[in-house]
């Protein structure tokens, strides 16, 4: 699951107008940008095999402090604890965004081969392995998208031009990216170009997320 946890950004914007879009696209992916730093690191573990899945050309090998139930449900409380106390203080603000954390682990499962652990890397592991079928991978992250954009719209209005159509197109670009991500071959085996690339991508996605979202009200 890539850009579908984005679907999650833009519905919990309907419930919670005043929590940025940006945050929530940020919070979403709370945890793999924990993730790959802690592959550089060498505390979790990643492997690039090319085709593992037919949407996938790695193997997640050993993540419990980052993509376990467990795991989950800290980060999540540590997100609503930031925002909560320390940033807005606003308890609606801060579940928007803990359950925006949340909603990670909750897409995850449906994609996943059995390797998101409940707890330790010993434990029960999870994963309908959803990636096993590219199409249908392809095509849930597509209506998860359309269909939080359809909450977002719906919960919003423009305040500039560039406000009625924009959002709209960024999620249909949201949408192309994903079919290289999902159906193009391997493109090299380095653990740190892979790391930086999706950082970059979380990055970028939110910002525009932060700026498009200032369109509307």
């Amino acid at each position: 699951m890539f850009v579908g946890h984005y679907a999650a950004s833009l519905a919990l914007k309907r419930f919670e107008k005043r929590a940025s879009l940006g945050v929530l696209f940020l919070a979403v992916q709370l945890v793999d940008i924990v993730f790959f730093p802690l592959v550089l690191l060498g505390v979790e573990r990643l492997n690039i095999v090319e085709n593992f899945t037919q949407s996938t050309h790695f193997e997640l090998e050993y993540m419990p402090y980052t993509h376990s139930l467990a795991a989950f449900l800290i980060w999540s409380g540590l997100a609503y604890a930031f925002f909560r106390w320390v940033v807005v203080k606003s308890h609606a603000v801060a579940l928007v965004v803990a359950l925006a954390v949340m909603s990670h682990w909750l897409l995850d499962v449906i994609v996943h081969t059995p390797d998101l652990p409940l707890w330790s890397d010993s434990s029960l592991k999870l994963g309908l392995g959803l990636w096993d079928n590219a199409v249908a991978t392809y095509v849930l992250e597509a209506g998860l998208l359309l269909a939080g954009l359809w909450l977002y719209l719906s919960a919003t209005t423009a305040v500039t031009n560039a406000g009625r159509y924009a959002m709209s197109i960024f999620v249909v670009l949201l949408i192309l990216v994903n079919i290289p991500n999902i159906f193009g071959p391997l493109q090299g085996d380095s653990k740190v170009v892979l790391a930086v690339t999706a950082l970059a991508a979380y990055l970028l996605f939110a910002a525009v997320a932060f700026w498009l979202d200032r369109k509307r009200s």
